[in-house]
């Protein structure tokens, strides 16, 4: 089995207390996150040989989060120490109809002063079977996002499968290029697209109309269903496209579902009702990390949105961005239909 490898920015997560706004009480909870980090944790959960390449500072709370990295089983051998400052995100959770709030901080971090011929990719990509990276990369700069670029072209040269997950983030969006911009070159070198709605339509500028046609004969899923045919048809080197959606009822309360389209056809996950939301911080890439396993442990579409659906719904049950979910629990869940009920 080869490596995985992902790329990004790993930061320190700095959280109030319960469902509290952001100092309303002098306490904050520390933790690590980001986009990149959330997926190679999640797959080094499934067993898999995941590999993080990153830029921190020497800084003690950058060689906790490379611990607790290496703790879970990721390899941080390719992290590089950098000049700068350790990213930081302040997460202000919601209730009720509050919504769940970040704040980030992330100016002249490592991450966003990296820059091409930083990372030694013919290494970093010796053996290795997948490259994984998101939208959230390119945005935090100019030099980030064009080491993205050089980091999926180079991906493709060593004959690793590229996903990118399009986790559009308006707040980072603001050194003058467009998503679009950046984010139609990465994806017309990738070959697994996974995305929301909104990810697509400010990301890429594909706006579908509705459609009635779908897998299950409901409206709502032949709009998926067309918006994933319009972006394999801008982009003919998507193998698969995999949507989420979520239907956010209220803070801790949502609906949660999955759409793919690849060469096997359109498929439909199950839905969950995702009720008393402990932390959906990282849902999102859980997703991607299922998602990834499932299309190398089934060569089956359908398993793997089945799988990843069911990986994501887990996560928000865990505090913290990472999902702490194994492959037995996944599969529990998909067995047991979501009952929840206590295992004895």
């Amino acid at each position: 089995m080869g490596k995985f490898v992902t790329f990004g920015e790993i930061m320190l997560r700095l959280k109030s207390p319960g469902h509290e706004k952001l100092f309303q009480s002098p306490v904050l909870e520390a933790s690590f996150g980001g986009a990149e980090a959330n997926v190679a944790v999640s797959l080094a959960n499934f067993g898999l040989d995941s590999v993080f390449v990153t830029a921190l500072p020497v800084f003690p709370p950058a060689d906790r989060a490379i611990s607790v990295l290496r703790g879970f089983g990721v390899d941080v051998s390719f992290v590089k120490r950098t000049p700068g400052r350790m990213g930081v995100y302040y997460l202000e959770s919601g209730a009720a109809q509050r919504p769940s709030v970040v704040f980030y901080d992330r100016d002249a971090s490592s991450f966003s002063s990296v820059t091409p011929g930083l990372f030694d990719w013919g290494e970093i990509f010796s053996g290795a079977e997948w490259f994984h990276v998101s939208g959230v990369s390119p945005a935090v700069s100019e030099s980030a996002a064009l080491t993205c670029i050089e980091a999926v072209e180079a991906a493709g040269k060593a004959g690793a499968v590229v996903s990118i997950d399009l986790n559009f983030r308006k707040k980072l969006w603001k050194y003058g290029k467009k998503a679009s911009e950046i984010m139609d070159v990465l994806v017309s070198r990738a070959d697994i697209l996974i995305a929301n709605e909104e990810d697509i339509q400010l990301s890429l500028g594909i706006y579908p109309g509705a459609s009635s046609a779908s897998c299950d004969g409901s409206g709502e899923a032949g709009k998926f269903r067309k918006l994933c045919a319009a972006v394999r048809e801008k982009y003919r080197n998507i193998s698969a496209v995999a949507v989420t959606d979520r239907i956010s009822h209220s803070a801790d309360w949502n609906g949660w579902e999955a759409f793919l389209l690849n060469d096997e056809g359109f498929f439909c996950s199950g839905r969950y009702e995702i009720n008393d939301i402990v932390d959906r911080m990282g849902a999102g890439d859980a997703f991607a990390a299922g998602f990834i396993f499932g299309l190398k442990e089934f060569a089956d579409g359908k398993k793997a949105l089945e799988f990843a659906a069911a990986a994501s719904c887990l996560k928000h049950s865990y505090p913290g961005d990472f999902n702490l979910s194994s492959k037995p629990d996944v599969e529990d869940l998909i067995a047991s239909g979501g009952s929840g009920r206590v295992k004895r």
